[in-house]
């Protein structure tokens, strides 16, 4: 015979364990994001299932475009979405510098390559995306750099890229974030070296952090 008491607590702890495993599942699903801005490119409001929603509908074509020089290679990306290129557009290289025709920049390009060595330049695109609901395209831009100086090795560069367009398709903004330290490094010879001294004091770094923190 079940003793009451005991058919009680079996019950109680399985009322328990079954809230428990609903209070799981719940909290395994993705929680809302705040109606902030989460970082500088990211939209102002979002949630999980507006990130599914604009994931269904995305235009993220796998397009392949490689060319030797700049201008090459914008006027070929440029032609995936039929995009036009009026003389004038805002050109933000990492923030380190902000011009305003491409002219501009086919020239800054020619000239701080040739002052950093780099004899030839190969672009190809990575994981192009397309958000028509916020006419921009975005891209990961490999670059792979010949140099002009037989010591100074050659080497591969990874550059996020952002091109607004307006209603007409005429391009009207370009942003172009990367690593500046990473890429001096590479230009002047001296990222492995620079890897291999990060890679040696990690461990000390680490040493000293846990002490700190006790």
């Amino acid at each position: 015979m079940c003793n009451p008491a005991d058919f009680r607590q079996r019950r109680s702890d399985s009322a328990h364990s079954t809230a428990d495993l609903a209070k799981t599942k719940r909290s395994l699903h993705l929680q809302p994001y705040p109606k902030t801005p989460i970082g500088f490119f990211t939209a102002k409001e979002t949630s999980p299932e507006l990130i599914l929603d604009k994931h269904s509908k995305i235009d993220a074509q796998k397009h392949l475009v490689a060319q030797v020089g700049l201008e090459n290679f914008i006027r070929s990306i440029s032609k995936v979405l039929d995009l036009k290129l009026p003389r004038k557009v805002k050109f933000n290289m990492n923030g380190r510098g902000r011009m305003e025709s491409w002219d501009d920049v086919y020239l800054a390009e020619k000239v701080y390559t040739r002052c950093l060595g780099i004899s030839k330049r190969i672009y190809q695109t990575h994981a192009y995306t397309h958000e028509p609901s916020r006419n921009v395209a975005y891209f990961i831009l490999e670059e792979h750099n010949e140099r002009s100086l037989s010591w100074l090795p050659g080497f591969d560069f990874y550059v996020l890229v952002f091109t607004y367009y307006d209603e007409e398709k005429r391009v009207t903004r370009v942003d172009v974030q990367y690593d500046q330290l990473s890429f001096y490094l590479h230009c002047v010879g001296l990222a492995q070296a620079h890897a291999s001294l990060v890679e040696a004091l990690t461990p000390l770094i680490v040493v000293w952090a846990r002490a700190f923190h006790g």
